[in-house]
């Protein structure tokens, strides 16, 4: 008796959530047909992919756990300056230092200080920054709830469907709601607020009877 052999089976890989894949379902959801490349020459490609990279930057500007970072440090240049990364959304002087009672903001792309009206500074200062990550680099569930952001705003603007809008809103609602999960199982959050990289031990009744 033979045996025939067969082929391990190969899991089928699919590129899902890229930059087209996002746009050919908002094209989708405004019923137009998918494209099989991504033509900037084409109007309405265009208006469409532009609308998906606004609704990137909202997206990542309320901050979440995977693009923020807390207490970063900006390096000084010789001239004492320092300049802001171009892919950094929002950022606040991190608690605890001198220059927390000062007003630092962002002027033509350097820090800036208001109160003592200079760019120049004698020590760095570090920021818990919001970053601006390439779509590439987001999270799936993020990546899905971009793309039901992006539909609704181009339904809106592009077609007049009330119930196409109710329902695309629906479907972002609920990519929200997954995002939320992600967030709150990934930020390893606390409901007494305790700070980051820090441990609670709570009281323990055998403590009492070691005494």
């Amino acid at each position: 008796m033979t045996f025939s052999t067969f082929p391990e089976p190969v899991p089928t890989i699919f590129n899902t959530d890229t930059e087209l894949s996002s746009v050919n379902s908002v094209l989708g959801a405004i019923g137009q047909a998918p494209i099989t490349t991504l033509d900037y020459e084409n109007p309405e490609i265009s208006f469409v992919y532009n609308i998906l990279m606004e609704c990137s930057v909202d997206v990542q500007n309320e901050g979440w756990v995977f693009n923020t970072e807390n207490n970063y440090p900006f390096k000084m240049n010789s001239d004492g300056e320092m300049s802001i990364p171009n892919n950094i959304l929002r950022m606040d002087v991190t608690e605890g230092q001198i220059y927390r009672f000062t007003d630092l903001v962002r002027r033509d792309g350097k820090i800036y200080d208001k109160l003592n009206h200079t760019f120049k500074f004698d020590e760095p200062v570090n920021f818990d920054v919001v970053w601006l990550f390439p779509y590439s680099d987001l999270p799936s569930v993020f990546k899905r709830y971009i793309t039901y952001k992006a539909s609704g705003r181009a339904a809106t603007q592009l077609i007049t469907n009330p119930q196409l809008t109710q329902l695309l809103a629906q479907q972002e609602a609920f990519s929200r709601a997954a995002c939320m999960e992600y967030e709150c199982e990934q930020g390893d959050y606390t409901f007494m607020g305790w700070p980051k990289n820090t441990a609670y031990r709570p009281y323990q009744p055998f403590q009492t009877l070691a005494r």
